[in-house]
Formats: C-alpha cells, structure tokens, sequence
C-alpha cells in the first residue's frame, strides 16, 4: 500500500471516531445541561404549589385544580408530559392537573425519583409541607428531555455529515499536496539514466525525508566512486595489455617459424620474459584496485599494532629470487633499544606490499652486485640503493601510474610505486624520493609521518 493511501486511510477512520468521541462527550454533557434545566423547573414548581396551598384553605383548595379538570388549548406546549399533585397526610388527592392524578402517593418521599407510569419514564420530585400536612409532587416525562437532548446534537450531526464530503476532497488535496515533493523525487529517479548518479536535489524535499536523500546522494557518491575505478582499471588494463600480447603474438610467430634450435630457444626466451612480464602487470593491477576498492572502508582509522618484523620478513622474502639472480644484497637496520621502529597502526598485509614494492623497486634498478638497505627510525623508514642518479625533474613524476623513465634494462609496469603511496595515504603517511645520502647517487625512498618530515 502506497503512503499516500495509508494516510488516507489513517484519516478517514481516525476523524469519523475523534468525532464519534467529541459527540459522546457533547451528548453527556447536553443530556447534564438539560436534566438540571428540567430539574430546576420541577423544584421551582413544587415549591410555587407549595407557597400557594400553604396561603389557601382546605375548604378553598378543591377549587385550584381537580383531577379531571379540562385545560385549556396550550398552544405548541404539551402539557401531558407534565404533572402536578398535592396529598394531605391520609393521601388523599387534594389537587392535580390532568396528568397529575396518576402520581403515586409516597408519604416518605422527598427529593428526586425516576418512576415507570403507564409504560413511560418519569422524573418526579416530591416536596413535603414543613408541617407534614401536605405532600406536594412535580412530575415530567422522561422522553421530553431526550427529545431537547437529540435535537440539541443533531445541530452538530447533520452539518458534520453534510460536509464530510466536503472534508474528505479536503484531506485528499492536502494529503496529495504534501506527498507531492516525494512523487517528484520518485519521477525525477525513475526518468534517469542508468550512468546518471548526480545527487538529488533536496532544496524542496521535507524533512522527514532529507535524511534519506542524504544517505541516497551518499550512496550514488560510492557507487561514483566505484564506477571510476572500474573505468580507469578497464582503461589501464586495455592500454598496458596491448603491448605485452603484441610482443608475446610476435615472439610466438617468430617461434613457430625459427629453423634452428637456437633461434627457437632464443624466441621462447623472450616469451618467457613476455609471459612474466604480464602476470607482473596483472598481479600490480589487481592489488592497486584493491588497494583503492578499500580506501573508504579504512577512513576511520587502523586499530591493530602494525608488527614491522613479520612484515619485513615476509617483503624480503618475496624480493629474494629477483635480488638473488641480479646478485643484490639486502641489509636491514633496526633502531637501538630501546627506541622503537615506527610504531604505528595499520594492516600487515598492505603495508607488506608496500614495502615489498619498494623493496622489489631498489632492486630491480640498483646495479649488481650492490647492497639495498632498509633502514628503520622511530618516525620513518627508508630504502636506499646504489642505482644511478636520476635528474630532479624524474623524482616528480615517481608514482605516476604506468610512468616509468626511459631506458630502463629492466621490465615493469610503472604500479608498484603507485600501490605504495595508495597505502601509505590509507595510513596516513607520506612517500619522498630523493637521492642518496652520498654524492648524490643512487635512490633513498622515505615512508613516514607528514609531521614528521
């Protein structure tokens, strides 16, 4: 069921039962207002038939009224739903009206008394004489102040069913007036496109529902976010692929047709070369999506203690066949006791791949037979090697994607350095290349804290 029903639907039972109960409590009150009108006349009449047989005789009472006595015309009264009787202390009839004569004698009556006469309820109000001589008695019928109670609550039933209609147009109108900024958002998002994520305008929206439109914009931002990076992985994957799998289509063609078994050996080589090349690429590539994929994830911090030993064990592991074959060395230097190597939080597995990119980095381009060193402070750590010196325009473009300097002997994918800065802004670090400490040659890379620089 739509909201919109809903609400009418909790309208148009909820006002007919406030009415019912505002008009339960008009009748009570009413039916209160009328009882003490009447009761009041009852008394007043009482006691007026009681001022006039005390000022008369007996011999003259039997002229005030006699009980078939013929009244009158009264005009729109209906005097049959009144009574008037007077007893002397044997109870017999002293004086009555028409209707009076039916009374019944109860010399021990006083005050108010509800009465069934003939099929009909009255209200009788007995009155004795202060002498006890007389018993003085007021009556009415009870149907006479229900009629004056209905028709005092049909003034308010029937204009209220004349214009529920009228009421009902009007709470459609305002229901559907204030859904309508909710009926435009949900036109606006079913008209949209599939690659549309620009946030929803809630300038006009209520503010029962700009929380969800603010958790939605949120939610098209990540989505955003995540389309981007499937983009530019796309993109980067079309573009770094192509090169690999026109060398290895080439070096293949060159295989297949080679006559000897040197020029095969020669070709399968450099298939062999091609083929490591690109599961590099590949394996660069998926860690530096997800690498990105988890930067929001990590926002609110780290809460694990970073465990630097493990960490450095398992990066100069991985780094080992490749220092071996280029006859690379690869010292690490921890500080003195008992100052700690750069306690921090983090994830041991990215900062694992940082370092070992870094690692992988200094040894693929430090000449053979050199030593790469990882040096550990309290407040940084840094990756030096013996490579050649780079001009200063050359450390600006370091951790480009997919950039790497010309004439490199070496392959690679120009992501490692890409990956690592990833990390280390997920860590809230920063990375600085520089020379080495030493004439300016060779490579020094710095991982540590922006204050800290």
């Amino acid at each position: 069921m739509s909201l919109q029903r809903r609400l009418l639907l909790y309208l148009l039972v909820s006002a007919p039962l406030v009415w019912a109960l505002a008009l339960s409590f008009a009748i009570v009150g009413a039916r209160h207002s009328v009882n003490e009108l009447f009761d009041t006349e009852l008394i007043r009449l009482a006691r007026q038939i009681q001022v006039l047989v005390h000022s008369s005789n007996a011999s003259n009472m039997s002229t005030l009224l006699t009980p078939n006595h013929a009244d009158s015309p009264g005009g729109e009264a209906d005097l049959k739903d009144m009574a008037i009787a007077v007893w002397n202390t044997q109870g017999q009839l002293l004086v009555s009206d028409r209707e009076g004569a039916d009374l019944p004698w109860r010399p021990t009556a006083s005050g108010f008394i509800d009465e069934q006469l003939g099929g009909q309820t009255w209200r009788l109000y007995y009155l004795p004489s202060k002498n006890g001589q007389w018993l003085v008695a007021s009556g009415q019928k009870s149907h006479e102040r229900d009629e004056l109670v209905f028709s005092l609550t049909a003034t308010q039933i029937v204009p209220w069913l004349l214009v529920l209609p009228v009421l009902l147009m009007a709470m459609t109108w305002a229901v559907r007036r204030a859904l309508a900024p909710v009926h435009d958002i949900a036109f606006e998002l079913e008209h949209r496109s599939a690659d549309d994520l620009q946030a929803v305008t809630d300038a006009q929206a209520p503010a029962e529902i700009k929380p969800l439109l603010t958790a939605m914009n949120s939610l098209f931002l990540r989505i955003e976010a995540t389309f981007t990076r499937e983009r530019r992985f796309t993109a980067d994957a079309a573009h770094e692929l192509r090169t690999p799998l026109a060398a290895l289509r080439a070096q293949w063609d060159v295989m297949r047709h080679s006559v000897g078994n040197a020029e095969r050996q020669r070709a399968e080589s450099k298939v062999g070369i091609g083929l490591d090349r690109m599961e590099r690429l590949v394996t660069q590539m998926l860690a530096l999506s997800r690498v990105e994929a988890q930067g929001v994830a990590q926002a609110k911090g780290w809460s694990a203690t970073v465990a630097w030993p493990v960490i450095v064990e398992q990066a100069i592991s991985d780094c080992l066949p490749l220092a071996d074959r280029r006859h690379i060395e690869i010292a690490c230097d921890w500080p003195a006791d008992p100052t700690p190597a750069m306690p921090m939080r983090g994830d041991d597995a990215l900062l694992t791949v940082l370092l070992r990119n870094l690692l992988d980095n200094a040894v693929r381009y430090a000449p053979a037979h050199t030593l790469v060193t990882l040096r550990f402070a309290a407040d940084h750590l840094a990756v030096e090697n013996d490579g050649p010196a780079l001009p200063q325009s050359a450390f600006a473009r370091l951790g480009e994607r997919f950039h790497r300097p010309e004439g490199q002997p070496e392959s690679g994918s120009g992501l490692g350095i890409s990956i690592a800065r990833r990390i280390a802004d997920l860590h809230g670090l920063r990375l600085g290349f520089s020379p080495a400490a030493d004439a300016g040659t060779g490579m020094r890379v710095v991982l540590a804290r922006p204050d800290s620089e």
